[in-house]
């Protein structure tokens, strides 16, 4: 499917196999750089949430137009600037086809079009994008809106993956589009081994396991079965971490030095943590994050010691 502008929010990796700036040098590794994960901004949920009706609620957003718009005048300040700024899905709260919908989407669009033009911002699609079992029309809706379910880009010799999470919770209206994305992805695993490349990292909304790879189902997780098929995938391949959302908390594991890391929202918490953004650094030897409140982020910026390690030659 063809790409669809949002507006003028800031530019996104293009078409699946594409580079982010579509430069051969991405392919090479340049040295440690960082980006920002967020995840979970929900226009609406936070209403739906207080009334107990997350269902039918979410009639009103204005405090998660707030914390975006913090959200993204934090990133806009930080120095050096991040390479993107990636959101890991539930852009909005209300699924296809509610009532809230269209200006949930409208509101979040005029929020990051104020997104630095030189912080390419990422988009990942979540349940409430493109609904719990979604289908090809919901997801081209999707598309028409943010851009590509799933799709790949290069920087500085770092493949990520970005990937539709809920055909691997429920594709039974779609099982083609589930095919499709499989085969994509081998293909994706297959070219990062042959291209050597630093690292891979993968954004998808639900997380594989929030904290254990053996833990039961859950709404917050993925059936065991489709976690272990993607985790033997993964590990094969060398993917490094994943990145996800959706439990509204912070939460996280690993499995065979893959680490899974779940990051709590932007908008509505679900537990104890604040509003808030992550910090990925990207090394030559490892991925070191940490998870800031918008808050400590607006006001110290990044500490020193991710800043010197952005500093190094390797």
């Amino acid at each position: 499917r063809a790409r669809a502008e949002a507006g003028a929010v800031a530019p996104r990796p293009r078409g699946r196999d594409q580079l982010l700036w579509l430069a051969e040098s991405e392919y090479e590794w340049k040295g440690p750089f960082y980006f920002i994960q967020g995840a979970d901004p929900q226009f609406g949920l936070m209403k739906a949430w207080a009334i107990g009706d997350c269902g039918n609620g979410g009639d009103e957003w204005g405090e998660e137009i707030k914390l975006t718009e913090q959200a993204v005048q934090a990133v806009n300040k930080l120095t050096p600037k991040p390479k993107f700024f990636v959101l890991c899905g539930d852009l909005i709260h209300g699924m296809p086809g509610t009532q809230w919908r269209k200006d949930q989407e409208q509101d979040l669009k005029k929020v990051l079009q104020n997104t630095d033009q030189d912080i390419p911002l990422v988009f990942v699609s979540g349940n409430h994008d493109i609904g719990n079992t979604p289908t090809r029309e919901t997801i081209d809706d999707y598309c028409k809106n943010w851009g590509d379910d799933y799709f790949s880009f290069w920087v500085g010799g770092v493949l990520f993956l970005v990937l539709n999470s809920q055909l691997y919770f429920d594709s039974s209206k779609c099982p083609d589009l589930r095919q499709a994305q499989d085969m994509w992805l081998n293909g994706q695993l297959a070219a990062a081994q042959e291209r050597k490349c630093k690292h891979v990292i993968v954004f998808q909304h639900i997380p594989l396991f929030l904290r254990t790879p053996e833990e039961e189902d859950d709404y917050f997780n993925l059936e065991k079965s489709v976690r272990q098929e993607i985790l033997v995938k993964f590990h094969k391949a060398g993917v490094k971490a994943v990145f996800s959302g959706h439990y509204h908390r912070n939460a996280g594991g690993s499995y065979r030095g893959l680490e899974m890391v779940v990051s709590s929202a932007i908008g509505c918490q679900l537990g104890e943590d604040e509003h808030g953004l992550r910090v990925v650094v990207v090394t030559a030897e490892k991925i070191v994050h940490r998870y800031y409140s918008l808050n400590e982020l607006s006001s110290q910026g990044i500490d020193k010691d991710l800043v010197d390690m952005l500093a190094k030659k390797n």
